[in-house]
């Protein structure tokens, strides 16, 4: 049976609703093709989702004028973890808001620098336009919904261990 990894991803928007992303590799193919990816990662023993997601924001971003929303997403899916071993990762991605700021590396695990690019922020836009693979997919279709203020009262499943839920789940304005 898969250990698994609860994991808090973070929809990280700026003032300017810009979206940050971090471009990377998996650990089991460090010299393989790269991908855009929210800011997160696994929960310590003990730790709240939240109490996670603003240490991962802090470790991997130097930000610490977060304001956490609600979950918005979850998903689950199998990957290798830092140590090789496949794990049965359970994400939530969780909305949250900062003023923007410089990002800094300090936090970084050697595992980060060893397999992590770089960080930007992006627009709507240029999610909807880019030819680079982003996750989660259908990233840009559900973040228009969020932007919009189309939040589901419950966290949308994206992806199940038998793969993306497609078309992407909406949540319906209020008539």
């Amino acid at each position: 049976m898969l250990r698994e990894r609860l994991t808090a991803r973070i929809v990280l928007l700026d003032s300017e609703d810009r979206l940050l992303l971090m471009r990377g590799r998996l650990p089991d193919a460090p010299y393989g093709p790269d991908f855009w990816f929210t800011v997160g990662g696994g929960l310590e023993p003990g730790e709240s989702l939240q109490a996670a997601a603003l240490r991962e924001a802090y470790e991997e971003t130097g930000l610490t004028d977060l304001v956490l929303g609600p979950v918005v997403w979850l998903d689950e899916t199998i990957l290798r973890d830092g140590d090789l071993e496949p794990r049965h990762f359970r994400q939530r991605y969780i909305l949250a808001r900062t003023s923007g700021g410089a990002l800094s590396r300090a936090g970084w695990q050697a595992l980060e620098h060893q397999l992590v690019d770089e960080m930007r922020w992006w627009t709507l836009d240029e999610l909807r336009t880019t030819s680079d693979t982003v996750y989660p997919i259908g990233l840009a279709e559900l973040l228009a919904d969020v932007l919009a203020g189309r939040i589901a009262p419950e966290p949308l499943v994206i992806r199940t261990l038998e793969g993306p839920v497609r078309p992407v789940p909406r949540v319906m304005p209020a008539s």
